[in-house]
């Protein structure tokens, strides 16, 4: 009989659900900002402006408390990459995804109370909250205060620069999002992932 543990804090939930929300809100509005024209736009270009703007200031606000949730409580453990032997686990969780979980067999880095992604999840995590995550939003505040951002960055306009930069890290974001989604319905059953992030319990 397998044992279930208790791996999600109610705070890392919370932080969750409204991390995966507000995100969500900027991805439609900030492609809407981008993509509209006169003729047609997905959101009314000023409500738009509104919810990509309110919905990045909340996301910021719950970044930091994701932050500070790594830094105060057990849950930052699990984002440390180790210094040895990571290439080589790297390696094998690919080749478990690629090949070995067609063939059934065993994920070579099991969830246990001490390890709550394989390596290949922590490498994507780490790159998506503490790489993609911080840019995505220093971006975004160059971008409401434009005020604040070098004129020129090598002869090239820094607001549209700052743009680019932005786009750039929520589009890496965006993939992230539907991977993640896609691997967490490989769980036991399409549903238990998700179940988790309600309960708590793996």
């Amino acid at each position: 009989m397998e044992s279930k543990l208790y791996l999600y804090l109610v705070w890392v939930r919370l932080w969750h659900w409204s991390n995966g929300l507000f995100f969500l809100l900027l991805l439609f509005s900030g492609i809407s900002l981008q993509y509209s024209s006169e003729k047609f736009a997905l959101i009314r270009f000023d409500i738009a402006v509104s919810m990509h703007n309110i919905s990045g200031v909340i996301l910021s606000i719950a970044y930091v408390v994701f932050i500070l949730g790594n830094i105060f409580t057990a849950n930052g453990k699990y984002y440390k990459i180790p210094k040895r032997g990571f290439p080589m686990e790297l390696f094998n969780q690919i080749k478990y995804y690629t090949v070995g979980i067609f063939t059934k067999k065993k994920s070579p880095y099991p969830i246990n109370i001490d390890r709550k992604f394989n390596p290949l999840q922590k490498l994507s995590y780490v790159g998506a909250m503490y790489i993609l995550m911080p840019i995505l939003i220093a971006s975004g505040f160059g971008l409401i205060f434009p005020e604040i951002l070098i004129h020129k960055i090598f002869g090239m306009s820094g607001l549209h620069l700052t743009g680019l930069v932005h786009i750039i890290a929520g589009f890496g974001l965006s993939v992230f999002m539907l991977i993640h989604i896609y691997f967490c319905t490989i769980g036991k059953t399409p549903t238990s992932n998700f179940k988790s992030m309600i309960n708590g319990w793996h």
